[in-house]
C-alpha cells in the first residue's frame, strides 16, 4: 500500500548533491521567469480580492506569505527529493474564486474553508484514487488538455504586442534571435533581458518608493462553517486536483518524466491546510510554473531541470517573506513584458503537447479534439475550471467514440 501511495524518489541528499552541477544559465533563467510570472499578475488577483473584502494590510500580507512561502517550500522539497521540476505555488483560478466568495462570507469563515479544502485534497490523495484515475486517462486527451490550457499564455503574447509593441517586440526578437544564433544565452533569458532594456528605454517601469514599506502579517483564526465548505472548500479542492495538479502532471509526462501523482496530491493537501491556517487559500502543485521549468528552456538535460524549480521555489519563498515590500517592486514591471516572456516560454511545451495529442499513431483523436476545444474555451461550471471539464469530456468521448472505432 505504501509503495502505491508514497512513490519513491532518489531522495533529498541525491538532489542536493547534484544540484550545483545543474545550476546554469538555462535553469536559473527558467526559474527566474517562472518566479516573475507567479509573483506579478497572480499576486494582483490576491491583492484585488483582499481589497474588495476590506482585509487589513496585515491580513493581505499573511495571505501572500502563506501561499508563496509554503508554495515555494513545496517546490524545493519535491524537486530535490524526486529530481523532477515539480513546482509549488497556488491555484490562480482558485484565487479568483475566493475573491468572489469573500463578499458572501466573513474572512474567518473563508479561512476555515481553506483548511477544510486542504483536508479534502489530502484525503483524496491518501486513498490513492488520483493515481488510478491518471493511469486510466488516455494520454492524447491529457496532452490535448495541456495544449488547450497553456495556449492562452502563448496567445497573450499577441495581446502584449498590441498593448506595448516595443517591449513585447523586443522580447520576441531577443527570444528567436537567441534560438537562431548560437551565443550560449537561453532564449527565455534573452527575451527577458531584451524586454527589460525596452522597458527602461521607454520609461514604462515606475516604482513608487513611498509605497515600498514592510507590513507585519496578521493571522486570522479559522471558523468552520458548512455553507463556506460547500461554496469554497469543495470547488477549491476540485480546482487544485482537476486543474493545477492535472495540468502539472500532464506537462511532466509530456516531457518524459514519471511524476509522483499521489505524493503531489498529498502534499497539495498538506500545503492547503498549512497555508489555510496562516490565512491563504491554498498551496499546491503549480501548473504554469511547472510548464516553464520543465520545458526545453530550462536546458537540454532533463535530469537537471529540477534546478530551475529549486530557483523558483527559493524566489517564491523569499517573495512571501518580503511580501509587504516586494509587491510594489514586482508590480512595477509592465504586464506586457510578463505576458510576453511567459508566453514564449510555453512554445516548447505546446509543441510537445500537440505532438502527443495528435500524432499519427496516438489514437483517441476525437476525444483529444474535444479536450482541446473545452480547454481552449476556459469554461467554468459549478465553480470548476476548464482543465477538469476538458479531461472529463475528452475521456468520455474517447470511451464512446474512439474505442468503439478501434
Amino acid at each position: 500500500m505504501s509503495q502505491r501511495i508514497f512513490e519513491p524518489g532518489p531522495g533529498m541528499a541525491e538532489g542536493l548533491r547534484h544540484l550545483p552541477g545543474h545550476l546554469n544559465m538555462n535553469t536559473v533563467s527558467a526559474g527566474l521567469v517562472a518566479a516573475i510570472f507567479g509573483c506579478s499578475g497572480p499576486a494582483l488577483i490576491v491583492l484585488d480580492g483582499a481589497n474588495k473584502a476590506a482585509l487589513s494590510e496585515g491580513q493581505s500580507v499573511a495571505w501572500l506569505l502563506s501561499i508563496y512561502g509554503i508554495g515555494g517550500l513545496i517546490g524545493v522539497v519535491l524537486a530535490l527529493h524526486y529530481r523532477q521540476p515539480i513546482n509549488g505555488a497556488y491555484s490562480i483560478p482558485g484565487a479568483a474564486l475566493v475573491a468572489g466568495s469573500l463578499s458572501a462570507f466573513p474572512f474567518e469563515q473563508a479561512v476555515g474553508a481553506f483548511v477544510m479544502s486542504g483536508l479534502l485534497v489530502f484525503l483524496i490523495g491518501a486513498t490513492g484514487l488520483i493515481g488510478r484515475i491518471m493511469r486510466w486517462l488516455p494520454m492524447p486527451v491529457v496532452m490535448a488538455m495541456i495544449a488547450g490550457a497553456l495556449m492562452r499564455f502563448a496567445v497573450a503574447t499577441l495581446g502584449a504586442i498590441e498593448a506595448a509593441p516595443w517591449i513585447a517586440g523586443a522580447g520576441i526578437v531577443g527570444f528567436f534571435l537567441a534560438m537562431r544564433v548560437p551565443i550560449g544565452v537561453p532564449p527565455v533569458l534573452a527575451a527577458l533581458v531584451a524586454g527589460l532594456v525596452a522597458t527602461l528605454a521607454t520609461g514604462s517601469a515606475s516604482i513608487d518608493l513611498a509605497a515600498v514599506s514592510y507590513v507585519l502579517p496578521t493571522f486570522t483564526a479559522p471558523v468552520f462553517d458548512l455553507d463556506a465548505f460547500l461554496a469554497i472548500s469543495v470547488p477549491l479542492a476540485l480546482l487544485v486536483i482537476g486543474a493545477e495538479n492535472a495540468q502539472a502532471t500532464g506537462v511532466l509526462m509530456a516531457e518524459g518524466y514519471r511524476p509522483p501523482v499521489n505524493v503531489m496530491t498529498l502534499v497539495s493537501g498538506i500545503g492547503g491546510v498549512v497555508a489555510g491556517l496562516l490565512g491563504g487559500h491554498n498551496a499546491n502543485i503549480a501548473g504554469p510554473m511547472t510548464a516553464i521549468c520543465s520545458s526545453e528552456q530550462a536546458g537540454e538535460d532533463r535530469q537537471g531541470r529540477y534546478a530551475a524549480t529549486v530557483v523558483n521555489g527559493v524566489l517564491f519563498a523569499g517573495f512571501g517573506l518580503a511580501a509587504g515590500s516586494a509587491v510594489p517592486l514586482m508590480m512595477a514591471l509592465p504586464k506586457a513584458l510578463i505576458a510576453t516572456v511567459a508566453g514564449l516560454a510555453m512554445i516548447g511545451v505546446l509543441q510537445t503537447a500537440f505532438q502527443g495529442a495528435f500524432s499519427k499513431d496516438a489514437g483517441h483523436q476525437t476525444g483529444a479534439l474535444v479536450a482541446l476545444v473545452v480547454a481552449l474555451s476556459n469554461i467554468t461550471l459549478f465553480g470548476i475550471s476548464a482543465p477538469f471539464w476538458s479531461l472529463a469530456a475528452g475521456s468520455l468521448i474517447s470511451v464512446l467514440v474512439d474505442r468503439k472505432a478501434e
